[in-house]
């Protein structure tokens, strides 16, 4: 099994940037994909970005792309979410998730292809 720690959040103005981190630890050896979501309040949990553990592919979702960055770092097990220009709008608990399943044609932005979630991390954007 794999345990995922989120960190790096925080509160930030609007137009500045944040850098979270995902740690995993256990069986990451056979992880497909990481992704990161993220839950404002009271709203349903939504897709951010997914990156593939074994290639270069990475995916975003349209309210964030041209501003946030997913990028991995395999040897220390490590995904990172780099948030630019961030925005009221982007304040949220944000998830970390892996995926041990493979989706043939998918980019897992769906809740229901990721295997494993962290606790969350705060974001806080002020005006």
């Amino acid at each position: 099994q794999v345990q995922l720690v989120e960190s790096g959040g925080g509160l930030v103005q609007a137009g500045g940037s944040l850098r979270l981190s995902c740690a995993a630890s256990g069986r990451t050896f056979s992880v497909r994909a990481m992704g990161w979501f993220r839950q404002a309040p009271g709203k349903e949990r939504e897709f951010v970005a997914a990156i593939s553990w074994s290639g270069d592919y990475t995916y975003y979702a349209d309210s964030v792309k041209g501003r946030f960055t997913i990028s991995r770092d395999n040897a220390k097990n490590t995904v990172y979410l780099l948030m630019n220009s961030l925005k009221p709008e982007d304040t949220a608990v944000y998830y970390c998730a892996a995926s041990y399943t493979y989706y043939s044609g998918r980019y897992y932005s769906r809740e229901s292809e990721y295997d494993y979630w962290g606790q969350g991390t705060q974001v806080t954007v002020s005006s």
